[in-house]
């Protein structure tokens, strides 16, 4: 922390009722062990008094990423397209197109850049020139002085990387005409490309750059499934330095397979197999499927599949031998779902969810499922592991099969190690900065009220409703499982990713088995919950706000799960702005559907906007043809006055640290408590 010369507080800055401070006086005593004497505690107070004068830091949000590793980690390197914004606003007066682009590809893949540039000089019988590394450290040194601008020398210093923090923090103070320094500064950088250290030094400035660029990062839910790298989503959190994350009923589907939920597992495996990601689970989490493999092409081995064939990206070509293997084992593991469902559905007559037992209503010799009254023609009656007399009955293979199944999941190191982080930084809601972050929804009734919801007995709604589901998620991840009530938490995991009620899911079924086995699309329909009917009304929204105690003229909710129709004109911004909904399509089996690929929303100390991005091809292009991430950012919301620290949650925290120690300084002064 910076010190400052020590102030002179007056008395009547720090006048207290006595009998105030001494009820306080245990609190103080703890607070001396820090600051131990006047000095201590007024330099403090000036530091944290100064941090409230700051521009406060900026804040991105994405939702939905599921799995897109390549294009979510190059929106964390190039900050949603803030970085270009700054180095084009610095040196695009200095630079040509081509020179901005090379230095921004630089700065998001510094080693795998800086092997390019070599690799191209070596081609022309050369290497990269003293000249270059000068001017382009100094361009570094510039682009982290002006992003660093917002912060406290102590904040920066604790992004940098030990082996360069003290010659980066000379650098990043030095100051135009003093003659004296400027020779100083000179001769490090010639040092360090004089010993051949530049390379490391660039890489060194080119991470500092990304870890300032965006203060904290907020990830709307859903970091699993679809895309083929989920894990090395995870992997990149694990390495990144300020996040929080709201669950989504994707990555609650993970928990409840990581806490022994079976049903949760198959889920898990279907949607794998349906998107050929089963790289996912055997690279990235070490499940083994060769079980689950063999017992497929025994049973389906006649079976042509033909529904279950994965949906695969255009650039991914399978041979026809795997990919109808994917199909027989995408078969297998469905049927195998639907009926450890029906365990559960049978176990707990709470969810009511009979109307998702399917598989006894389907004549399979007439060809016919009968739901609701309706006969509809199947498309598909080849189910061999179904007996007729009783269809939700595990067959002995199947029975071993989920042993083995279950096995791998739970001695996932990896997969352990992944559920703990997301455990450890995320949460149902969160309230930051007059926002409310959700995944999906709070669940209402038709008139806009709150919707009861009964837990184990006990009905919530509203805010009480996702808090008491917050911490039923954590009693089933690390509870005791052999006691009934965290059995019923494991259970409930699956209800939260397909149940009505649950508000990360919010439609009235889940029609998996409609899609896979039944003709007549009608019966494919989802029906949303009445949320989704007031999230473009503004009293709506408001009542959702007080629910949660957000506080400001400023305020929003921010939601994710539902993909926004941006090319049929569908806008991301309700009910007036006050909701605003951050999935644009990710995940690219959706991107034909939403038109984009993707949103972040930047929240600055000028305001909102919403940034809206553009496919992004390949990590390879972006380093080799430094090809980026082409954003269009829209104005959601703009301050004619910069947001200050002390209009932040944390600017409301420092402001009480300031206040105690104001009276822990006037316990100085009065003698009550001893200096040391």
């Amino acid at each position: 922390m910076r010190t400052f010369a020590k102030k002179h507080f007056t008395m009547s800055e720090l006048q207290y009722p006595m009998d105030e401070i001494e009820r306080q006086m245990d609190y103080l005593r703890l607070l001396a062990k820090t600051y131990k004497n006047a000095a201590e505690t007024a330099t403090e107070i000036i530091n944290l008094e100064a941090i409230l004068n700051l521009p406060k830091g900026t804040e991105h949000f994405l939702a939905d990423i599921h799995g897109e590793h390549e294009a979510f980690q190059h929106v964390l390197k190039n900050a949603s397209g803030d970085i270009r914004r700054k180095v084009t606003e610095l040196l695009g007066d200095e630079l040509n197109e081509r020179q901005l682009r090379d230095l921004c590809t630089l700065i998001y893949y510094p080693e795998e850049k800086l092997a390019l540039l070599r690799e191209e000089a070596a081609a022309k019988g050369g290497e990269l020139s003293v000249s270059w590394y000068s001017i382009t450290i100094r361009y570094l040194v510039l682009i982290c002085q002006n992003i660093s601008s917002k912060y406290t020398r102590s904040k920066v210093r604790g992004v940098l990387p030990k082996e360069f923090s003290y010659i980066i923090q000379e650098l990043l103070h030095e100051s135009e005409g003093m003659r004296n320094k400027n020779r100083y500064v000179s001769s490090i950088v010639d040092t360090i490309i004089d010993i051949g250290e530049a390379d490391h030094f660039i890489a060194a400035l080119c991470t500092v750059i990304q870890r300032l660029a965006v203060d904290r990062l907020h990830i709307v839910g859903d970091l699993f499934d679809r895309g083929t790298g989920s894990h090395l989503v995870l992997d990149a959190l694990e390495q990144y330095q300020n996040f929080d994350i709201q669950f989504g009923n994707h990555d609650v589907l993970w928990i409840g397979a990581a806490s022994g939920n079976v049903a949760c597992m198959a889920n898990i495996l279907r949607i794998c197999m349906r998107y050929g990601n089963l790289s996912v689970l055997e690279d990235g989490y070490g499940i083994n499927l060769l079980p689950l493999a063999i017992f497929a092409m025994e049973v389906y081995k006649d079976d042509p599949c033909d529904a279950f064939g994965p949906r695969l990206e255009e650039n991914v070509t399978l041979s026809e031998k795997t990919r109808r293997l994917i199909a027989q084992m995408h078969k297998a593991i469905s049927i195998l779902q639907f009926k450890l469902e029906a365990e559960i559905i049978r176990r707990r007559p709470e969810f009511d969810m009979d109307d998702r037992l399917l598989l006894d209503k389907a004549d399979l010799q007439k060809g016919i499922c009968r739901i609701g009254g309706r006969r509809y023609t199947m498309s598909d009656t080849f189910l061999p592991t179904v007996d007729p007399s009783d269809p939700y009955r595990l067959s002995i293979e199947e029975q071993e099969l989920i042993e083995q199944i279950r096995h791998s999941f739970l001695t996932s190191e990896k997969l352990k190690k992944h559920i703990r982080l997301l455990l450890d930084n995320g949460s149902m809601y969160l309230v930051s900065n007059g926002n409310l972050l959700y995944h999906a929804s709070v669940p209402m009734n038709a008139d806009g009220t709150f919707r009861d919801v009964t837990i184990m007995g006990e009905t919530f709604h509203g805010r009480s409703l996702l808090d008491r589901i917050d911490k039923l998620i954590r009693e089933a991840a690390f509870g005791n499982k052999l006691l009934p009530q965290v059995g019923e938490a494991v259970d409930y995991l699956w209800y939260l990713w397909c149940g009505k009620d649950s508000p990360l899911f919010d439609k009235d079924k889940m029609t998996t088995f409609e899609r896979y086995f039944l003709k007549d699309k009608a019966s494919w329909k989802e029906t949303k919950g009445a949320y989704y009917a007031f999230r473009d009304d503004p009293s709506a929204v408001e009542r959702i706000l007080e629910e949660f105690d957000v506080r400001g003229t400023h305020r929003h909710i921010i939601n994710g799960h539902t993909p926004i129709h941006t090319a049929k004109g569908e806008s991301p911004l309700k009910a007036g702005g006050k909701l605003i909904v951050i999935d644009g399509g990710f995940s690219k089996p959706y991107q034909h559907v939403t038109g984009i690929a993707g949103y972040t929303l930047v929240y600055h100390s000028r305001g909102m906007q919403l940034v809206e991005h553009q496919p992004f091809t390949s990590t390879e292009d972006a380093i080799r043809k430094g090809s980026d991430i082409r954003s269009t950012r829209h104005l959601v919301e703009m301050r004619t006055q910069r947001i200050m620290m002390r209009e932040t949650d944390k600017g409301r925290e420092i402001a009480a640290r300031i206040d105690d120690l104001r009276r822990l300084l006037f316990a100085f002064r009065t003698g009550l408590i001893h200096e040391r």
